[in-house]
């Protein structure tokens, strides 16, 4: 059984609303930077491991600072994802760009900043060749179609719309090096929130294969592979984490046999995490508004799904705690709701829940990765603020709360003055 603890006490909790309000995300500075150290203590033997944080799990320049001081690279996505990864630190190959359907702005940055630029198809070639030149290190996304299977957050590979496909790869690596490229990168993403350590080490496999395959067919050799992330929480209490020292250890003796036998050694292993380097770390702390009896009990929340909307997108679960009832019996059936006008705004349906009464401080585990990145403001719903727990057990403000001037900050209205 996976224990669901919050690190304070409902005293403790209630004293920092009285400074923030709720809705808030609270995340924890010293669990994050413990679990840091120990994922890369797990990978001993390989030289230079990294992880590149997945930037769109949590974008927030305090996590970002303090990820990179514990050193892991940044993967990002997009233009804004590179200037953020830039202006907290990461400098050059310590940021992996991992974009699909890029414009040709986006590479220009990727360039300048020298990060590597993992191409998500063939024909970006020519984009990135137009725009910026073809950089000396270049990196391939693969997408090994039915030849491997995905789940209900990814999609399946051959229906996704992400990475070069098996016919293509070999070709794209020849193409990338008679334009210039003089290093290579292998790359994947094939699931998301995976809890099987096996799937994980088939992975592995694959792509030291593909690597031997590029290798003989085209003469490259790859000096850096991409386990890319996808690497599973446990949301729910039974759930069981990943046993990364397994993997670590499957995955070594897959390298002996694969890579260093095939002369590829030494290369470069990273991932691309970043649901289980924050996400176990952090929560969505709420307040009961109503309680109410229709035909079913509702316990309605002052966030809603703009503050964290897993649940409503993927049927998601998100363990509840109920501040200073953690010991009473969960003999309560409720739907818990936020107030959008939306029917599937909804954190938990037919959850067992202790008795729950308006005024009470609910904490939903697990919000550390995509919960406040994924927020919007549909129904001008305003987005909460960000809390560090620090590790001196202070509090700190990290990103303030929205306010109804910053709604308001990019509209233009009819009889006001307005142009260029």
């Amino acid at each position: 059984m996976n224990k669901k603890n919050f690190p304070l006490s409902k005293g403790e909790l209630e004293k920092i609303t009285e400074t923030y309000p709720t809705p808030f995300h609270l995340y924890e500075e010293k669990a994050i930077r413990d679990n840091c150290r120990d994922f890369c203590n797990k990978f001993p033997w390989v030289s230079g491991f990294k992880n590149y944080f997945a930037v769109k799990a949590c974008p927030n320049p305090f996590i970002l600072s303090l990820l990179r001081e514990e050193g892991m690279g940044a993967d990002c996505s997009s233009l804004a994802e590179l200037l953020l990864a830039e202006k907290v630190g990461f400098k050059g190959e310590e940021i992996m760009f991992s974009s699909n359907d890029t414009p040709p702005e986006e590479f220009k940055e990727a360039s300048r900043i020298g990060a590597i630029i993992n191409l998500d198809d063939i024909t970006h070639l020519e984009t990135l060749e137009e725009s910026t030149g073809i950089p000396e290190m270049i990196s391939f996304r693969y997408n090994p179609g039915d030849l491997r299977s995905g789940n209900v957050l990814i999609g399946q590979p051959q229906e996704a719309k992400y990475g070069v496909p098996r016919d293509q790869i070999i070709e794209a690596y020849r193409r990338a090096r008679d334009k210039g490229a003089k290093r290579f990168g292998l790359h994947t993403m094939v699931a998301s929130n995976e809890l099987e350590d096996g799937y994980i080490v088939e992975t592995a496999r694959m792509l030291f294969e593909l690597a031997v395959k590029i290798k003989d067919e085209t003469g490259i050799k790859v000096e850096l592979i991409n386990m890319g992330g996808g690497i599973g929480i446990p949301y729910h209490p039974e759930d069981q984490p990943v046993n990364l020292q397994a993997v670590s250890m499957s995955m070594q003796e897959l390298y002996d046999q694969i890579i260093a036998d095939n002369g590829l050694a030494p290369l470069k292993i990273a991932f691309e995490s970043g649901r289980m380097v924050t996400g176990p770390f952090g929560y969505l702390v709420t307040r009961v508004r109503h309680v109410t009896r229709k035909y079913k009990d509702f316990v309605g929340l002052d966030a809603c799904m703009a503050d964290l909307m897993r649940p409503a997108i993927y049927g998601a679960y998100h363990h509840i705690t109920v501040l200073g009832k953690e010991n009473e019996p969960r003999n309560y059936i409720y739907d818990v709701t936020g107030s959008l006008c939306e029917n599937n705004d909804k954190f938990a349906i037919d959850r067992p829940l202790p008795k729950i009464e308006k005024g009470d401080l609910l904490v939903m585990h697990d919000t550390g990765a995509h919960g406040y990145a994924m927020g919007f403001n549909y129904n001008g719903k305003l987005r909460s603020a960000e809390l560090l727990l620090q590790e001196n057990g202070s509090c700190l403000l990290i990103r303030r709360a929205e306010t109804i001037d910053h709604y308001f900050s990019t509209m233009l209205f009819p009889d006001a003055p307005h142009g260029f």
